[in-house]
């Protein structure tokens, strides 16, 4: 098609493939908002749920943490599902990085802007 023009035919097929790849991280940035995962501490008396941009969505608290003079137990609690929900929110947004470049052909441990 662009033989007469050198590398511009190249050019213009690597421009193609970067555009696909603009809309997929587009997709995947919408998707990311709407995929949760969940947090625990406590062995589950706890829960964080947050998407996978790391947007805390809601905390579910068993009721039987507030007994007594527990507040700084309560608040670590919270605190560490919390943790746990953004670290699950990191790791799935990685996970799908690796799906999105692996399906374009790039290498697994490419970093790219996100």
């Amino acid at each position: 098609m662009f033989k007469g023009l050198g590398g511009l035919g190249d050019m213009a097929k690597m421009m193609k493939q970067a555009q696909e790849m603009q809309g997929k991280m587009a997709q995947m940035q919408d998707d990311l908002g709407s995929l949760t995962v969940i947090g625990e501490s406590g062995a589950g008396l706890v829960k964080a749920t947050a998407t996978a941009k790391g947007e805390l969505k809601a905390l579910d608290i068993d009721p039987s943490i507030f007994n007594g003079d527990d507040k700084e137990v309560v608040e670590d609690l919270i605190l560490a599902a919390i943790k746990d929900a953004q670290a699950k929110a990191s790791e799935r947004a990685q996970d799908e990085m690796r799906k999105l470049t692996e399906e374009m052909g790039l290498p697994a441990d490419m970093k790219l802007p996100f």
